[in-house]
C-alpha cells in the first residue's frame, strides 16, 4: 500500500471495535480474510479528513491513566535520551541499532509539563534509524498510539505494536510544531527533566513500610545496603532468548522461546543474571533479585562469560548441568552498594518480599535521574520484563521469607 492512496477492499469481515486499547474513535474494525482483494481506486468522490492523529492535553493524558482505554498520540520536543541530553546522544551503529528494545525519551509539548515516554522493540528500533538518519538533531517527535500509565508514582506514556514514529519534517504535525518551537527558542531550556524521574532515597525498613500502604503504588527507590550473602537453592542465572531475552526451553532438536509475541524457535540461548542475594542496613534485611545489567554492573562480568569459563575450565564436562554460584558473586559478601530497586504489583500484593535490582550506584554518586535500565523494568512491568521475569523463574518473585532463613542471621550495624 502507498500513502495517499485510495483502495477498494472486496471480501472482507467486519466487528464491534473493542472499548480496550482503541486506536481510533469508530465504532467498528475493519478486517482481512483469506480471501480479501483490495484494488486501488484512481477517481474517488469521497472527501476523507486531513486530520489523522487525535493530540491530548498533560490533563486528559492524566485523566485517562490506566484506563486501557482509547490510544493516543503525542508530539512535543525532545528532552532526553536514555538519561542523555539529545544532543549527546550516541551515535548508533546497525548492530546496536538492530538490538534496540528499548528507548526512554522525555518529551515536552507546549501546553503541559515533561512526560516520560518508553519506545518498546520495533517503536524503539524505528526511532533508532530515523535518529540516525538525520543529518543534524532531530529536536521535534511524534509518536501514534501511545498507552497512558502510572509508573513509580508519574505519568508516563508507552508505545504498543500499533505505534509509530515521526520526526521534524515527516508530517505536517511536526513540520507545525518545529515551527512553532523556531518562534519560541527559549521553551526547551525552561524544563527541569528530574521533576519525572527522580528516585527517592529511604531504607529497607522503609520500603516495606510503604509496601504495606494501601495507597502504595508501583515505585523506584534508592538504598544503601551491605551484602550479606548469595542466596543459594536456586540457580543464579537462566538460559535466555538472545532476542528477547525471555527464557526458552528445549525442543525436539532445537531452544523455543516461551514469550509468545516472540515465539522464535532455533534461538541462540544466552545465560542472564537471575541471582538472589540477602543485603541488609541498620534497620532491616531483604532479598534482592539482580537481574541482567544490574548482575553485570555487581560483578563486572555478564553471566554468559562466567558461565563459559566455568564448563571451559572443567572441559566441558556436565555442560547439561548447571554451573555453580561464581566467585564473582560470591566475593561480593561485605561489599556497600547503593541499590536502585523497584517496588511492583507483585510487592503489593504480596506475592513476594524480594525487591528487583535495576542499577547498581557507586556510593558517592549524587541523586540522579532514572535510567534507562529503570526505566526498561519499570515501563514494561506488565508487558516486556514481565515475560522475561516470570518465564525465567517461573514466577516473579520467589519466597522471600524462606530464602531468608537460608541465608546468613543479619549483623548488626551497618
Amino acid at each position: 500500500m502507498k500513502r495517499g492512496s485510495v483502495y477498494k477492499l472486496d471480501n472482507f469481515y467486519g466487528s464491534r471495535n473493542k472499548s480496550v486499547f482503541r486506536v481510533a474513535d469508530h465504532t467498528v474494525t475493519v478486517s482481512f480474510s483469506w480471501n480479501s482483494e483490495l484494488t486501488v481506486l484512481l477517481d474517488c468522490p469521497s472527501q476523507f479528513d486531513d486530520d489523522r492523529f487525535r493530540f491530548h492535553s498533560y490533563e486528559e493524558f492524566q485523566a485517562n491513566c490506566d484506563l486501557k482505554g482509547d490510544l493516543y498520540d503525542v508530539v512535543g520536543h525532545m528532552k532526553l535520551v536514555n538519561g542523555q541530553s539529545i544532543h549527546e546522544a550516541p551515535v548508533l551503529d546497525e548492530v546496536e541499532i538492530a538490538k534496540a528494545r528499548r528507548v526512554q525519551i522525555h518529551v515536552q509539548s507546549h501546553d503541559g509539563p515533561v512526560m516520560k515516554l518508553y519506545l518498546w522493540d520495533q517503536a524503539a528500533r524505528e526511532f533508532c534509524k530515523k535518529f540516525k538518519s538525520y543529518e543534524g538533531t532531530p529536536t521535534v517527535l511524534l509518536v501514534t498510539t501511545v498507552n497512558t500509565k502510572t509508573l513509580g508514582g508519574t505519568l508516563a506514556l508507552t508505545s504498543m505494536s500499533s505505534s509509530r514514529v515521526f520526526m521534524d519534517y515527516d508530517v505536517q504535525p511536526t513540520i507545525d510544531y518545529f515551527s512553532w518551537l523556531g518562534s519560541n527558542p527559549d521553551i526547551a531550556e525552561q524544563v527541569n527533566a528530574e521533576v519525572v524521574t527522580k528516585r527517592e532515597t529511604m531504607t529497607i525498613g522503609e520500603i516495606f513500610s510503604y509496601i504495606e500502604q494501601e495507597s502504595a503504588k508501583d515505585a523506584f527507590f534508592e538504598c544503601t545496603s551491605t551484602i550479606d550473602d548469595v542466596v543459594h537453592g536456586s540457580s543464579w542465572y537462566y538460559i535466555a532468548c538472545s532476542g528477547c531475552h525471555s527464557k526458552v526451553s528445549k525442543g525436539p532438536t532445537s531452544l523455543l522461546c516461551t514469550n509468545k509475541k516472540c515465539g522464535k524457535v532455533n534461538v541462540s540461548g544466552v545465560p542472564q543474571y537471575l541471582s538472589k542475594i540477602s543485603v541488609y542496613d541498620n534497620s532491616d534485611q531483604a532479598v534482592f533479585v539482580l537481574l541482567g545489567d544490574a548482575g553485570r554492573e555487581l560483578t563486572g562480568k555478564p553471566a554468559s562469560e562466567l558461565v563459559r569459563s566455568y564448563f571451559e575450565a572443567n572441559g566441558n564436562e556436565g555442560v547439561n548441568l548447571e554451573a555453580p554460584i561464581p566467585e564473582a558473586l560470591i566475593s561480593t559478601i561485605g561489599q556497600k552498594h547503593k541499590f536502585c530497586v523497584k517496588v511492583t504489583e507483585h510487592n503489593l500484593s504480596g506475592k513476594t518480599r524480594s525487591l528487583t535490582v535495576t542499577k547498581i550506584l557507586s556510593l558517592d554518586t549524587p541523586p540522579a535521574t532514572a535510567s534507562s535500565e529503570d526505566n526498561h523494568t519499570t515501563a514494561t512491568s506488565e508487558e516486556t520484563s514481565q515475560n522475561r521475569v516470570d518465564s525465567a523463574d517461573g514466577s516473579k518473585g520467589a519466597c522471600c521469607s524462606s530464602e531468608l532463613e537460608r541465608a546468613k542471621r543479619r549483623k548488626c550495624g551497618n
